[in-house]
């Protein structure tokens, strides 16, 4: 490719990644206005309020026109992005998830292509769920409650080792997080979608199992992590057959999305007490309903779908869009190309 490329930064990005990505190659025009984009409300905020006078939505509206390559998504402009920005060719997502999204508004029947940010996250969620099941065997809800009495009893916690650990499914973050539990002594299981000829420890388990047949893998499980795509085919996977199939005390850990669990089964198992626990990043109607009876649960933690958020997301995602850009403008294949048919 020999001709300028027109690169729009489309969600907050501190000016400094800005310069990283001017910097990657002389053939790109960088069109980075952050006063257009909203005030982030915390670090890595990709999608904050925004609200522009006339004037300056002309100005989005003639950078949008002019945009070759989007860096991130424009959520002002969803339903009509393919009539405001006629030249695009290629958007790097900020997450992970982003295929119900493009398949929603009509995009995968364009000729864009859409990158996500696959990897970036997996770190951050696996210690979440590291430090989930942590406070699970070394008593942190208990601690706290005996802080809030200002009570002092001694008690007996467990370990990790030698619990199991159910991870579905094992994509790239999956991974991590059976790799971080191997290294305290657990025993890990996992799923994939397709599990003909993978040897098991080629991704760091002892066992595999299909998603169609997750019974026996459920019933040795300490721990079920819930780290896999929404799609259609995974959509209320996790549903009471399964969560009853969970040995008796084990404790829940989703980090995909709401839509994955039947959301009201698992408030019913928690309440029976055949969960022993829960921890989730994610819900079936975000931000959590006031009345949830989740909220009263001393045995539940809930994250506010941030535990992907950490301080060195735009560093991480600036380094993937600076690669992707790079093979872009070399005729190269991209990095986490998102299959539109599978949508991840």
């Amino acid at each position: 490719m020999s001709n300028k490329i027109n690169v729009l930064i489309a969600g907050p990005l501190g000016p400094e990644f800005a310069q990283q990505i001017q910097g990657v190659d002389p053939r790109i025009h960088l069109l980075y206005a952050p006063d257009l984009l909203g005030a982030p409300r915390y670090a890595t905020d990709h999608n904050p309020p925004v609200q522009r006078t006339p004037e300056q939505e002309a100005r989005w509206r003639d950078l949008l026109a002019q945009a070759d390559v989007m860096f991130g998504f424009d959520y002002t402009h969803l339903n009509d992005l393919l009539d405001v920005a006629p030249r695009l060719k290629w958007v790097q997502g900020t997450s992970t998830g982003i295929g119900l999204s493009v398949q929603k508004f009509g995009w995968d029947q364009s000729s864009i292509v859409f990158t996500t940010a696959g990897g970036v996250h997996s770190g951050p969620l696996a210690e979440f769920c590291l430090m989930a099941m942590l406070m699970f065997v070394k008593g942190a809800f208990h601690m706290a409650a005996e802080k809030e009495r200002r009570h002092w009893e001694r008690y007996a916690g467990a370990e990790l080792r030698g619990k199991t650990l159910a991870v579905i499914a094992l994509g790239s973050g999956g991974r991590q997080v059976a790799r971080l539990a191997r290294c305290l002594g657990m025993r890990v299981l996992g799923t994939k979608r397709s599990i003909e000829g993978i040897e098991p420890t080629s991704l760091g388990v002892e066992r595999l199992y299909p998603w169609t047949d997750l019974h026996p893998m459920l019933a040795q499980a300490d721990f079920v992590v819930l780290y896999l795509p929404h799609t259609p085919e995974t959509e209320g996977l996790i549903g009471a057959a399964e969560l009853a199939a969970i040995k008796p005390g084990g404790v829940l850990i989703n980090v995909a999305r709401g839509s994955i669990w039947d959301e009201q089964a698992v408030i019913a198992a928690l309440q029976s007490g055949h969960l022993g626990g829960m921890a989730a990043d994610v819900f079936s109607v975000e931000p959590l309903p006031t009345d949830s009876p989740l909220w009263d649960m001393p045995n539940v933690l809930i994250s506010p779908h941030s535990a992907s958020a950490a301080d060195s997301e735009n560093a991480k995602l600036t380094e993937l869009f600076c690669n992707n850009l790079r093979r872009y403008l070399a005729g190269e294949p991209l990095r986490n190309v998102l299959d539109t048919q599978r949508l991840y």
